[in-house]
């Protein structure tokens, strides 16, 4: 039901004639003075004729941009494509500039069956970038279409030209297309129209994905909800026709050395409830199960990559609607372990079912806890389209950036100011689900804390939140390995981080 999309990766030597392919792409990258052809297998003659004949060709180096050529005879290739790679800092290009510029030409190639990448790859770590990039570029979403007449199949075959042994790149290659996977099936789900991805086809998607790897699947329905108390996630849901839902999916391996659990929102659609949304837009809202998407795929990649490391996904899934059973502002829910919260919004009502989704993860004592949510409007005001917020431990959201750094991602660490924990007070529960509208991503996060436990000494879990309501879901044009709709963003950090995990 929720196929996605996959490429098959290599890499070759510089002799491209014994190696065809539809199209050899070579980098351009823009300097100080002017466009600067990269490192490239091509014939001295042949590159410097291209290199002089930049500028006549309109090519600037810009990034994605991607210009086509005929074939040279040399290059075993139809096309010869000039892909932009922004401008020069320094010398070499950095992992993420080879990891976008990959990307963006083979997302621009579809409809070409093989490409030739011929970037500058001068470690194994630039021959992995370059594979992420190339498989999370050759992504395309066309499953409720009646027809794909016209549309282009995306890249199914990217060689990458490198002096890097084939024997040496495999591991890379290999994690390079997990995690190509892993994103485009998140991007997958969120672009899942809400009337095929409600709570319990959602479950099914999980266990569906899961299929032939080392995780263990438990779904509490509506009724389990109910016995347990997971007040949170029953009073966002009430409003629906389409019950709840929460999902574990937990990965448990005998040697795991370390603990993480992964919280994640997944409203799969959000009218904001009584307290309802402006209807310009509110087709986007299909996208609020985003954080769920990435916690389950990223427990499903660590999985896959087998990393000694117990990780648990926990889904809180619902769909906020209006009706005549629906949560009230002034209602007052009790969430799972006791604490009651006075609904003031019906809006806020992600942190709602993650506050239940924080105390039963606490309730294992992992060794941290992240949770992501497409959680606030105020993110954006604050960091934009494409940057997410992290707040919580500081040893958890300092490790967090390194590993969106080292990922290629753009994660930015926010405080928690302790004055606005007051703003939560509530003059008829133990706190309220929203405070003073200034600042509400991070009093969205002083309000998650709360439910965050303590470790077998007392201390609280360490614990950070993800807010990505922004770099979630794009709905301007596609630019680098990125394409419309769902991003698949924070899966590689959250991957990375747990990799580094390991190494501490």
């Amino acid at each position: 039901m929720f196929r996605t999309t996959g490429i098959t990766l290599g890499v070759i030597a510089k002799d491209l004639e014994n190696s065809p392919s539809d199209a050899l792409v070579i980098g351009v990258a823009q300097g100080p003075e002017g466009p600067i052809l990269l490192a490239n297998p091509l014939s001295a003659e042949a590159a410097g004729t291209l290199a002089l004949s930049l500028r006549h060709l309109g090519v600037t180096g810009a990034n994605d941009q991607a210009h086509r050529l005929p074939g040279l005879p040399e290059t075993g290739a139809a096309v010869l494509v000039l892909a932009g790679a922004g401008r020069l800092s320094g010398g070499a290009l950095s992992e993420e500039t080879l990891r976008r510029t990959a990307g963006s030409a083979i997302r621009q190639l579809a409809g070409l069956p093989s490409v030739t990448l011929a970037l500058p790859t001068a470690s194994l770590a630039d021959v992995g970038a370059v594979a992420e990039g190339a498989a999370m570029g050759a992504y395309s979403y066309t499953g409720h279409r009646s027809s794909t007449e016209g549309l282009k199949d995306p890249v199914a075959r990217a060689l990458i030209c490198t002096d890097v042994q084939a024997r040496d790149a495999q591991a890379v290659l290999d994690r390079a297309a997990l995690i190509g996977r892993a994103v485009n099936a998140t991007r997958t789900l969120v672009n899942q129209p809400p009337n095929h991805l409600y709570p319990e086809s959602f479950a099914e998607a999980a266990k569906e994905l899961a299929e032939g790897l080392p995780v263990t699947i438990t779904v509490w329905d509506e009724t389990r909800l109910e016995k347990e108390g997971f007040g949170g996630i029953l009073g966002v849901g009430r409003g629906s026709s389409r019950q709840p839902r929460l999902v574990k999916v937990e990965y448990s391996p005998t040697k795991a050395t370390k603990s993480i659990a992964l919280v994640g929102k997944g409203i799969t659609f959000d009218t904001g409830g009584i307290s309802i949304k402006p209807a310009l837009g509110m087709g986007e809202m299909k996208s609020d199960m985003a954080g769920a998407a990435v916690v389950l795929n990223t427990v499903l990649a660590v999985a896959a990559l087998g990393l000694p490391i117990k990780a648990t996904a926990w889904l809180c899934i619902a769909e906020n609607m209006p009706s005549g059973a629906a949560l009230r502002p002034a209602d007052v829910l009790t969430v799972y372990g006791g604490k009651t919260v006075e609904v003031l919004d019906t809006d806020a009502e992600g942190r709602l079912v993650l506050a239940d989704g924080l105390v039963a993860a606490s309730r294992q004592k992992p060794d941290t806890i992240i949770d992501v949510a497409t959680l606030t409007g105020a993110q954006l005001i604050a960091l934009g389209t494409r940057t997410a917020g992290v707040m919580g431990s500081d040893s958890v959201t300092a490790a967090l950036k390194s590993s969106a750094d080292r990922a290629g991602e753009l994660v930015w660490p926010m405080p928690l100011p302790e004055e606005l924990r007051s703003g939560i007070d509530s003059q008829v529960a133990d706190l309220a689900n929203i405070g003073e509208p200034n600042g509400d991503m991070m009093t969205a996060a002083v309000f998650l804390r709360e439910f965050v436990g303590n470790d077998a000494e007392g201390a609280q879990i360490p614990w950070a939140h993800l807010d990505i309501a922004g770099p979630s879901f794009n709905n301007g044009s596609p630019y680098g390995y990125t394409p419309e709709q769902g991003t698949g963003c924070t899966v590689r950090t959250l991957v990375t981080y747990m990799e580094d995990m390991l190494t501490v």
